[in-house]
């Protein structure tokens, strides 16, 4: 079925391709039209036909007829015929932050580039700066952009990597009696540079065992060993390592590659350490390497060699914290902003999920990007919202609340948007940045110091403005964040989006140790974000937070004392 998002993106690339190749500008605006509106189109356009897709707004006869087509082929006679007359070199120039098609249409149609390792060069040696529209400034940024890429081939997000690793697994069971995850997948990283699996069949060797794979598993026949298959899956660039293990040392392997050298390294009281302790016979799980070595169990995902050891003496694997321990969810959109789903229908899944509330948090007036609310639609919001606490409340056999929050902007001094008196009236605060990203990190020290200081923020959303393998985000002091939220009893944001996931979990421990409560918040635009939450579970509990630090673990009647308390209400 091809999905709403597919066919967002199918006409996006169109008009692009469509402007850079100078097509009549009408044409262009209606696509752009479309994509703007059937993002936000919150059923599902595959199963609409032509007459009811007319109806959706900015979709014209002429629009309609292409989605159509999308959903009948899987794709657009014109976008073919655009990517077959645009160099696969400058498509990928897309990818560069910082120059959008009329960047790019000068590049390629004036300076005659027409792919990213001629414009690399063409920024080392200068040229670039001298193109007219380009400059210093732009030239770095580019060159930046173009190292922050290269750096990012041949990874996925957690979440991509998870899903793809799961279609080999099924594909795998094919041929061995058993298949494991484990390496970056298992150890659950944001970020994952190979998919690893291990292998084995009753038999006692490996023989002959990878070349019955399918074509669909291209293999790196230099990279590979009789033990060990090196190669890709289909078309994903990702390096994919296929190990055949005897049945007899699976657990040891398994449990070798999901760790840190510098976990396994680590030496106890009696000077063995936990790699030697793995290789002991008769071992029928993982528990018994620590039982042996002394100290409770370690999930993979904290075996990093680094605090992990030190936690586990004063804490136990209980107090992690879990989706079941999470109560609420917090920093969610509707269709007030730039969400795809009513406020309503967003509070009545929260309640169908058994969620005890929702904080709503659409976007502020100075986000007109994302439809940011004029202080007229915060009124009607909370008039809404009350409302609909009187409709729910009780209604799922037990109570439930809508909670007035707003995504406020940190503005480029550091002051939130709104007047204090608005301000006032939420129940709590995002304050978050979006707009003036490249700042040094003195200069974004200072704005987010600023807002953090602000007595109406409650969290201080995704600190750094990552977008994983596709923005390195703004530079910061961490430990002079997360202080001055500790000096301020504002809560850090772990942006559960697997596009995110920010707060970095590196940073969990010190937050910890400074008493700041984290929120694991899905930053959810439709229904199904909320899920997200499990990619910012998993990256929690990779950095030790505990059940009792996590701010939407608190019940709702915990959660409305500590915002009114917040507020001197």
């Amino acid at each position: 079925m091809v999905t709403n998002s597919y066919i967002v993106e199918t006409l996006e690339i169109t008009a692009k391709l469509m402007e850079l190749h100078d097509a009549d500008e009408f044409r262009v605006r209606a696509y752009t039209n479309a994509v703007f509106y059937i993002d936000k189109y919150t059923g599902d356009l595959a199963t609409l036909d032509f007459s009811q897709l007319t109806q959706i707004q900015g979709v014209g006869k002429m629009m309609a007829g292409k989605i159509v087509e999308i959903v009948s082929s899987g794709t657009l006679k014109e976008l073919q015929e655009l990517l077959a007359n645009t160099p696969e070199g400058v498509i990928d120039m897309f990818k560069i932050k910082g120059i959008g098609v009329k960047k790019i249409k000068v590049l390629w149609k004036e300076v005659g580039i027409d792919n990213i390792n001629d414009l690399q060069i063409a920024c080392e040696n200068g040229s670039l700066a001298k193109v007219k529209g380009f400059g210093g400034k732009t030239q770095e940024s580019i060159l930046e952009s173009i190292a922050f890429l290269n750096s990012q081939t041949g990874k996925l997000r957690m979440d991509k990597a998870q899903a793809l690793a799961e279609v080999i697994q099924d594909e795998l069971k094919k041929y061995f009696a058993k298949v494991d995850i484990s390496g970056d997948v298992r150890r659950k990283n944001e970020i994952v540079e190979s998919l690893l699996f291990l292998v084995s069949n009753t038999d006692a060797h490996a023989g002959g065992f990878f070349t019955n794979l399918p074509e669909s598993f291209v293999e790196d026949p230099k990279a590979s060993s009789p033990f060990t298959w090196r190669g890709r899956y289909l078309d994903n660039k990702i390096n994919l390592e296929i190990k055949w293990v005897a049945t007899n040392q699976f657990l040891h392997k398994q449990f070798v590659y999901s760790a840190d050298a510098n976990h396994l390294k680590r030496k106890n009281e009696k000077g063995l350490t936990l790699l030697k302790l793995s290789k002991a016979d008769g071992l029928t799980k993982e528990e018994e390497i620590y039982e042996k070595y002394g100290i409770p169990y370690i999930i993979p995902e904290m075996r990093g060699g680094d605090f992990e050891f030190d936690w586990i003496q004063n804490r136990k694997n209980e107090d992690l914290v879990t989706w079941e321990s999470l109560k609420g969810i917090m920093h969610n959109h509707s269709t007030y902003s730039d969400g795809r789903h009513s406020l309503e229908q967003m509070a009545s899944y929260c309640q169908e999920l058994g969620f005890e509330y929702l904080g709503i948090a659409d976007h502020s007036q100075s986000a007109q990007y994302a439809s940011g609310l004029l202080i007229t639609k915060v009124q009607q919001q909370h008039a809404e919202i009350e409302q609909l606490n009187k409709k729910l409340n009780m209604s799922g056999g037990k109570p439930f609340k809508v909670l007035k929050g707003i995504e406020s902007d940190i503005l480029g001094d550091g002051s939130l948007d709104y007047p204090d008196e608005i301000l006032a009236s939420f129940d709590y605060i995002v304050a978050s940045v979006h707009s003036n990203l490249n700042m040094t990190e003195a200069r974004a020290n200072e704005r987010l110091v600023r807002a953090i200081e602000n007595p109406y923020t409650t969290i201080l959303g995704h600190p750094t403005g990552r977008l994983l393998l596709s923005r390195q985000g703004y530079p910061i002091d961490y430990q002079l964040i997360i202080d001055a939220c500790a000096a301020n009893g504002v809560v850090i944001e772990i942006n559960a989006s697997p596009y995110r996931l920010d707060l970095d979990w590196r940073w969990i421990q010190y937050a910890l140790e400074k008493g700041v409560m984290l929120s694991i918040n899905p930053d959810a635009h439709e229904m199904e974000g909320y899920h997200d939450m499990h990619y910012g579970v998993a990256v929690a509990r990779k950095g030790g937070l505990t059940t009792d630090m996590t701010f939407n673990a608190l019940s709702l009647i915990e959660m409305e004392d500590y915002l009114a308390k917040k507020r001197g209400r």
